[in-house]
């Protein structure tokens, strides 16, 4: 066993997002894997709504007293004050949340500390203001977890760093190109994430962007290490101009598992969302009964809202391509009347309120993937080798489709008709554009096999994404002993 001196241990603070917790959770299984003999901790601190969703045992647990381990990683809540999961509904409520969760994040740390496992570096997944407060609190150094690619990563910092003015000026002009260093070609504004266009002046919109500035703020000051979920021959370009300016890890992809579906019990994949195995057995048996690169899968994440007309169309479009079709709509992802249920007994699909997706992505019967282009459902879809039609609603989501269709070129953007919505015949049009047997479909195939291969050898043990978090965590253990030798010299 480690001594208390040679002891690394991460605190990794996440949002209560699915999109931000299964990243963290790799994350914290990657890290302890760079000790040995116990010399890695890693405490996993999520709010305390989503403590309760992934641990239904623990329902009295709040931030400071309750602690869950699977014999690798520990797993703490911390309360925002509210502790029901919801968003802040104006600034007021932001600044409250804010004091209530540096106050349960400090009172964590200092329980650690007590245990005689204090925190030696405690890190957030994109702009959480809170740990910020407490690093400064304790002492502590702070890494940053980027979650989403190294191209949003610049077009924040180049927001946050003189180019606001510019992008809001043509915010809604949708064709209109800017030019921000690092990126090499110039953006439509279309491709910008939709918080940093949005000139509604919604809630959200205000959280994310005044979290950002106070966070790239604190970048530029303290120069934390940034740690991104991508890999360097992704992003090659935007990364190497990057790395100028910015002290960045690529240790993507950040992912359960790369080919065929072998995983630990301590490292699957954790569903907020309830859902029944049955229904796995079901549509995993489903596909089994189809050949190879026949089934369309359709998703679009766990946030996304469909009116009743948008998901007719959907299904129509599925229907008009003649192709079979797995699809995934949450019930509660409808917004209309409660009344309205989608028929899952459909003569060439199946429709199912939840899956596992990696492990579809994964089946030799999945052809192609009409996604929301979250980050985590286009890196899944790149490490398996699965063309995209993207479909982006928010967030980083434009983007995302911007780096699949014309950096990538392994899938294609669908075009929304004059009132937004994505008609049957434009969606029966990409998925024929991209499984059918033109030379643009078969290009797009070789290219995203070709992606396949190198996400493979970057994610591979010796690979880029290895290499990569283990020189961040020797930057970290000389930190540690130049603070220590520094306090030494003092006494």
């Amino acid at each position: 066993m480690a001594n208390h001196e040679e002891r690394h241990h991460f605190l990794l603070v996440v949002y209560g997002l699915q999109s931000h917790i299964n990243p963290g959770r790799v994350l914290a299984h990657r890290l302890t894997r760079l000790g040995v003999d116990g010399s890695v901790l890693v405490t996993l601190a999520v709010p305390v709504a989503t403590y309760r969703s992934m641990f239904p045992s623990k329902q009295d647990g709040v931030g400071d007293v309750s602690m869950t381990t699977n014999g690798v990683v520990s797993y703490v809540p911390y309360s925002d004050g509210v502790d029901d999961g919801s968003m802040p509904m104006n600034a007021d409520d932001r600044a409250h949340r804010r004091r209530a969760s540096s106050k349960s994040l400090s009172a964590i740390i200092a329980r650690l500390a007590d245990r005689g496992q204090p925190a030696t570096c405690i890190m957030c997944t994109m702009a959480f203001l809170p740990v910020i407060d407490v690093a400064r609190e304790h002492n502590i150094p702070v890494t940053i977890y980027w979650i989403q690619p190294a191209t949003l990563l610049a077009m924040n910092y180049h927001y946050f760093h003189g180019y606001s003015k510019l992008i809001t000026l043509h915010a809604n002009d949708p064709a209109h190109k800017v030019s921000l260093p690092w990126l090499g070609r110039p953006l439509q504004i279309s491709n910008f994430p939709s918080y940093l266009i949005d000139m509604s002046g919604s809630e959200m919109t205000k959280n994310i962007n005044e979290s950002s500035q106070e966070l790239f703020e604190y970048m530029d000051q303290w120069r934390p290490k940034v740690l991104v979920n991508t890999f360097d021959e992704l992003e090659a370009n935007v990364l190497m101009k990057m790395k100028q300016h910015l002290d960045v890890f690529t240790i993507g992809p950040m992912v359960f598992a790369i080919g065929p579906m072998v995983r630990s019990s301590m490292e699957t994949q954790i569903h907020l969302f309830n859902h029944n195995i049955i229904d796995k057995k079901r549509y995993m048996k489903w596909l089994q009964a189809h050949p190879d690169n026949s089934v369309v899968y359709v998703s679009f994440g766990g946030l996304s809202k469909y009116t009743k007309h948008q998901m007719d169309e959907i299904v129509g479009g599925l229907k008009q391509c003649g192709r079979p079709y797995l699809l995934v709509v949450r019930q509660d992802g409808l917004e209309d009347d409660e009344s309205h249920r989608l028929d899952n007994t459909q003569s060439h699909g199946m429709i199912v309120d939840w899956c596992d997706q990696l492990e579809v992505l994964s089946h030799l019967a999945v052809g192609c993937f009409v996604s929301h282009c979250g980050w985590n459902s286009t890196i899944e879809a790149v490490v398996s080798g699965i063309p995209i039609i993207g479909v982006p609603n928010m967030f980083d989501q434009p983007t995302n489709t911007y780096l699949v269709e014309e950096v990538w070129e392994v899938g294609v953007k669908v075009e929304r008709n004059s009132d937004g919505v994505l008609t049957g015949t434009e969606l029966a049009r990409c998925i024929e554009l991209i499984m059918g047997e033109g030379a643009k479909a078969k290009a797009i195939r070789e290219r995203a096999k070709a992606l396949k291969e190198i996400a493979k050898q970057a994610a591979n043990t010796g690979g880029s994404a290895e290499r990569n978090l283990r020189d961040f965590f020797k930057t970290i253990q000389t930190h540690d002993k130049f603070c220590m030798n520094n306090t030494m010299s003092h006494q």
